[in-house]
């Protein structure tokens, strides 16, 4: 038999909040955490306008000299990491630290970091570089810090798959409980790419929205027949993943429930999206197939939804492909239309997203859907929130190079 997994910890570092209940509450409000850029000049860019993490104070989850060994996007990964323990109240022990592992991903990395230390080259030489510049920008080494700073010594990686990896990272992490190799894994993903360069090489690639640097909120439309691209996000969520009894036992409050993970490969294109949306649809429907349940007992979606043209026009058919006439009876939204796209940790906070609508019974909107584009034609729910029996969710990811991943939460029953 198949071991429960439960979810029985959440921890956030976003644009609109650095708590859960900030992050959900500004979801509700449609209350958009989008605007101009601050960290660096940006009036010569494209785009000049990003989703940036506010008051966030790495000192409050960690001394001060770690903090400064930390890329920020390990700072947002630990701080989330923290969070989602404390709200699980479990306590990491002599006799439990094998049994729980850490599986958490970035897309990009310490990007921040790596620019820094290469001006420092540039114009001090080789021995300036800093003796922390690789273990601060490798990819995984927010998987690492966290298993330092929380004593987990059981599974521990990072996957890598682009816009996909949160949601990779937290059905990977599913699978190893389901399969009895840990009963708790912290999971999810973290970015923190606010900075020139990826800036640039996004506008480069014209996957970014332009036409909306004046007013920056309006600015993450998806689904708008206006959209022009997305807008990019950073942060960090995370959840802690339990195997059921082990949660029973220690009487731990259970959130939902995960009972599905689907994903698939495009061999496409390294930045498009599959023609009608083939690979999403493999994705979705192998998640449906892997949670037993009927495609018909999918009541809400979140969409990957990026406010891209081909995204969301190819994820609009892909769930008609999945759901046939189902599609416009289930709710989708995409919460980027609030937090903008926070690339590798989308998935992680869109994951908390869907566990609150459960907790909640409440949808977030997809605000900006001011102009309906005609070939995307489902019930996006649009611009406000929406009071509904939840009691499926399906989250989406898609990633450059065509990697895809969906992830299905059901609320808990016995």
């Amino acid at each position: 038999m198949r071991r429960r997994v439960v979810v029985t910890g959440m921890g956030v570092i976003s644009p609109v909040g650095n708590t859960v209940s900030a992050f959900w509450e500004s979801l509700v409000a449609g209350k958009s955490g989008v605007g101009k850029i601050t960290r660096f000049d940006a009036s010569e860019y494209p785009c000049q306008i990003a989703a940036e993490v506010k008051d966030f104070n790495p000192e409050a989850y960690m001394d001060k000299r770690e903090a400064r060994k930390m890329d920020r996007f390990a700072q947002y990964a630990v701080a989330a990491a923290r969070m989602a323990m404390d709200d699980s109240k479990l306590q990491i022990t002599e006799e439990n630290e094998e049994r729980v592992g850490v599986y958490v991903g970035s897309g990009i990395g310490g990007l921040e970091t790596l620019m820094e230390q290469h001006q420092i080259l540039l114009e001090k030489g080789p021995r300036r570089v800093s003796p922390f510049f690789i273990p601060m920008m490798i990819g995984d080494i927010a998987t690492g810090q966290i298993s330092i700073f929380l004593g987990a010594k059981g599974p521990n990686s990072s996957p890598i798959s682009a816009c996909a990896t949160g949601t990779n990272a937290i059905g990977d992490a599913y699978k190893i409980i389901e399969r009895g190799a840990a009963d708790v894994m912290i999971t999810g993903g973290a970015e923190a790419t606010v900075l020139p360069l990826a800036v640039a090489g996004f506008a480069s690639a014209r996957a970014l929205a332009t036409a909306f640097n004046d007013t920056p909120e309006k600015a993450s439309r998806p689904f708008d027949r206006d959209r022009d691209g997305f807008v990019m996000g950073e942060g960090a969520g995370i959840l802690v993943l339990e195997e059921l009894e082990h949660a029973k036992k220690r009487g731990a409050a259970i959130y939902a429930e995960i009972i599905g993970y689907g994903m698939s490969g495009d061999a496409y294109h390294i930045t498009q999206p599959a023609p009608e949306g083939a690979g999403a649809a493999r994705c979705m429907r192998e998640a449906v197939r892997d949670a037993g349940i009927n495609p018909t007992e999918v009541d809400y979606i979140n969409a990957h939804g990026t406010s891209t043209d081909f995204n969301d026009k190819l994820e609009t058919m892909a769930i008609k492909k999945v759901f046939g006439d189902h599609a416009y009876k289930l709710a989708v939204s995409s919460t980027k239309s609030v937090t903008g796209h926070l690339l590798g940790a989308a998935g992680g906070v869109e994951a908390v997203a869907c566990v609150k609508a459960i907790q909640e019974q409440m949808l977030p909107p997809t605000i900006n859907l001011e102009n309906p584009d005609p070939e995307c034609d489902l019930d996006y729910v649009p611009n406000v929130a929406r009071k509904m029996a939840v009691n499926v969710a399906m989250s989406n990811s898609f990633g450059f190079g065509g990697h895809n991943a969906s992830i299905i939460f059901r609320k808990y029953q016995e």
